[in-house]
């Protein structure tokens, strides 16, 4: 945080940049500098408004973004976000320039990169903010009645659901928040490989998708937490995740073997809602084979 708190959401500073004695030892600070204006104006210009959710505002006279879009995208005065640009002796904290950061999309690399330019020291390892799903999309999972379904998030924790996903599944809704997660109750709860008639096929289809989304999120901390605990605690798991297969949600047939119900079939979809494309909303849709629809609609009664 910079001296002079906040206002509006804008984080203030003072009218000009500090001065400091002149160090021989600045020189390694103005080439730093010089590199962050650089790689800032490179990004800048590399965004559109649409890319960013602001309107095109019609002809531009340059590339990418306006200063003052970043600025205002980041919470920063104009000024401020102006003088990094110009390579001036400004040392921005860490917290303004992981705010940069999210502004201009930066991937974790870029981020550690900027932080690096800008502070002169490694990037601390970042985490993302906690994931949160929408009133409207709840209600949607709410009233799809005999329909189990879920959302999970960017590491497939369970972030909402419904009461039929529960009766399907189990209550893992019970759960302690940290297992509270898609892969570890597949791997680490016993009743999930009774559930599953294709148990080999699933769990390897399964890691083979979680693979994938892990690569978007190097360096995050809890997602290598997380598959630490896994290849820790499942030989299953980790077996299939040397494999080092890759795969991407794609529409099927579900068949599960419920320890009350007994067979039921479904057909099984993945979409990504609009407000939050790394959510995925999971829906089984029950199919008439094995009276599946009568047999839901008996435990939910």
């Amino acid at each position: 945080m910079l001296d002079g708190g906040t206002r509006e959401g804008f984080i203030l500073v003072s009218q000009a940049p500090p001065k400091r004695a002149r160090k021989p030892a600045d020189a390694n600070g103005d080439a730093l500098r010089s590199q962050l204006a650089d790689f800032l104006r490179k990004r800048r210009a590399s965004l559109q408004p649409g890319d960013v959710g602001l309107p095109n505002g019609g002809r531009r006279r340059t590339p990418g973004l306006r200063r003052e879009e970043v600025a205002s995208l980041a919470g920063v005065g104009t000024t401020w976000y102006t003088w990094l640009e110009q390579g001036r002796d400004v040392r921005a904290s860490l917290e303004v320039l992981d705010a940069i950061a999210g502004a201009l999309r930066l991937t974790p690399a870029e981020r550690t990169h900027l932080i690096l330019l800008g502070r002169g020291e490694p990037a601390p390892a970042h985490r993302p903010p906690p994931e949160k799903v929408s009133p409207t999309l709840r209600r949607v999972i709410e009233n799809l009645g005999p329909n189990p379904a879920f959302v999970i998030g960017r590491r497939w924790d369970y972030l909402a659901w419904n009461r039929a996903a529960l009766e399907l599944l189990g209550d893992f809704g019970s759960r302690p928040k940290p297992e509270r997660n898609h892969v570890w109750l597949t791997f680490m709860d016993p009743a999930r490989r009774e559930l599953f008639t294709d148990w080999e096929q699933s769990i390897r289809l399964l890691v083979a998708r979680f693979r994938a989304d892990s690569a978007h999120h190097m360096g995050d901390e809890s997602f290598d937490e997380l598959i630490a605990a896994l290849k820790s605690g499942s030989p299953e798991f980790c077996k299939l995740w040397k494999r080092h297969e890759v795969a991407t949600p794609a529409p099927g047939r579900k068949e599960v073997n419920h320890p009350t119900a007994g067979r039921l079939v479904f057909e099984h979809a993945v979409l990504n809602p609009t407000e939050a494309p790394e959510h995925r909303l999971v829906l089984y849709s029950p199919l008439p084979e094995e009276d599946t629809p009568a047999k839901l609609a008996a435990l939910l009664a």
